[in-house]
Formats: structure tokens, sequence, C-alpha cells
């Protein structure tokens, strides 16, 4: 599923919003897209150097999201090392397609986050 030629089921009738939700539907989880960045990144990371790297997030989430994004074709994940049991996680072909998206959420990002004190949640 690596493959970024290989097509996504179309399960919206072709709308024109279709695509859109598409994406979403990949990377729309609240992690997801902050775990592709990271990847992005840094490169391959075992799972303890992720956790790290994504403040905030739980063992449990993380897992759960890393086993969502490679069924969905964006991680893979590859055993290095038995003993110790060590694991890196990389980007697919179709997970590293994904960084023009990824950097233009960073820049819409910090165009338009301030203080989260404001009563909006810190979005302008």
């Amino acid at each position: 599923m690596s493959d970024t030629t290989e097509q996504l089921e179309v399960w919206c009738a072709g709308e024109d919003w279709c695509p859109i939700t598409t994406t979403a539907t990949l990377i729309g989880k609240k992690w997801h897209p902050v775990i592709v960045h990271r990847l992005l990144d840094s490169g391959p990371s075992g799972f303890n150097e992720l956790k790290e790297n994504v403040d905030g997030i739980s063992s449990k989430v993380l897992s759960d999201s890393l086993e969502d994004l490679q069924e969905k074709g964006l991680v893979d994940r590859e055993v290095v090392n038995e003993q110790p049991f060590r694991v890196n996680y990389s980007l697919t072909e179709r997970g590293a397609s994904l960084e023009p998206v990824i950097t233009t959420m960073a820049q819409w990002g910090q165009e338009h986050l301030r203080e989260p004190d404001s009563e909006d949640g810190g979005i302008r």
C-alpha cells in the first residue's frame, strides 16, 4: 500500500469535496498530522523517540495512531532488533507525499495562532 500511485477508494460519489474528505480520513485524527510531521522532520524513529517528539501523547494513543497510520499505508513498521526489542517507524512513499499538506498546515497555524488565553482558544 506504500505505492503513491495506488488510488484511494471513492466513497462520496465523485462530489467536488471528495478529495478533501479522503485526505481528512487519512490525517484527520488529532495526533496523525503531528506524527507525520515528526517523521518528516526526524526521519525513521523508534517508539520512545516518537513519544518524546510528540509531546503530550500517551503510549496507548501513540500505539493506536501508529497502527492506524500503518493500516492506511502512511507509515511502515520495521523490527530492527529482537533483543532488546526495537522497532522503527518511517513514512511510506504515500506518507512522505503528505509533506506539502503538513507544511501548509504548519504555516497556516503560525499565521493564525496567538496566545491561548483568548476566548477563541488561540486562533485569530
